[in-house]
């Protein structure tokens, strides 16, 4: 179970900040697909907040789409559905097949009609690879940014951004494609989207552990500087980040593109945290402010933001 941690003495309220690292062990595969949540017994005892805090908590998840309640088991993280495929099928993938064969004859259909159901299934993946896209919210473009950057350059194909209110002018062109989303706009993804069109795959983030052991080895009363393209991932940071530390750090926080909140961040931190795309702004800006600093911070470029495990995931069902 992971070690939540609520500072009370925060001005995040209690509840978000429980919200915003169960949020972020979801999209970061800490807490993967199917994975159960504690009781809102064992939270109350972790976190010391009563028991109709988390109730809430666990519902603002639900409704959210990231987690299901099943009624006298649990909640439950929910499964992205996000198979993966072999060249060539061994013993277990034949299983497989022959169990769901099993199963639609047992439902009354004949080979033949299974072999054609198969055989467009089959058909409507392969189109759904020539026109791949990611989509977020407009309110949060610039995470949209940063995957749309990260996959271009890991898988090596074309890759379309399009912001989620854009998607109905989309359909009405096209009905097939696959989009690729953060698990956080899934639910919002699957409203828009008609059943048997485009498909959907969710992605999780980097878990930020390395950056994480950094953080808490930071001495008391250290500044630290967070930088990235998006001010949603600063929030989410910034949030992770105090119920950490708590006040014993001061966290500074600036979006790459607002040159006056970056220059003030560099001016005033004593350690800087940027994603990959923002780490040669901040280097220029520390060379443009250099003979105003009185010593020079120290900064560490994170890894990638989508997780390497869904990045793979990715190339099995677009590539192969």
């Amino acid at each position: 179970m992971l070690n939540f941690q609520i500072q009370t003495d925060s001005d995040v309220p209690a509840s978000k900040q429980l919200f915003a690292q169960i949020q972020f062990a979801i999209a970061s595969g800490q807490y993967p697909a199917g994975h159960r949540l504690p009781s809102t017994r064992q939270l109350a005892m972790i976190t010391g907040l009563h028991r109709n805090t988390i109730s809430k908590v666990y519902q603002n998840l639900e409704e959210k789409g990231l987690v299901e309640s099943v009624a006298g088991s649990g909640i439950y993280v929910k499964n992205p559905e996000l198979g993966t495929q072999k060249n060539s099928p061994s013993v277990a993938h034949r299983h497989v097949i022959q169990e769901a064969i099993d199963s639609l004859v047992e439902q009354g259909c004949s080979l033949k009609e299974i072999r054609k159901l198969f055989v467009t299934e089959i058909d409507w993946r392969l189109r759904c690879k020539e026109q791949v896209i990611v989509t977020v919210p407009s309110r949060d473009l610039s995470a949209g940014e940063i995957m749309h950057q990260e996959l271009m350059a890991s898988l090596k194909i074309s890759v379309e951004l399009v912001v989620l209110e854009k998607l109905p002018a989309l359909l009405e062109k096209n009905n097939f494609g696959t989009l690729i989303t953060n698990r956080y706009f899934l639910k919002e993804v699957l409203e828009i989207i008609p059943a048997n069109s485009f498909r959907i795959i969710p992605i999780d983030i980097y878990d930020y552990s390395k950056e994480l052991a950094i953080i808490k080895k930071l001495p008391s009363q250290a500044r630290l500087g967070i930088v990235s393209l998006s001010e949603e991932t600063l929030k989410v940071a910034e949030s992770i980040v105090r119920s950490q530390r708590g006040e014993d750090l001061l966290v500074l926080t600036a979006p790459q593109r607002d040159r006056s909140k970056l220059m003030t961040l560099i001016r005033n931190a004593h350690t800087i945290i940027a994603g990959p795309s923002s780490y040669k702004s901040v280097q220029e800006a520390i060379v443009e402010a250099k003979a105003d600093l009185i010593r020079l911070p120290e900064v560490i470029c994170s890894d990638k933001y989508i997780n390497p495990k869904s990045i793979s995931l990715l190339k099995k069902e677009l590539l192969h």
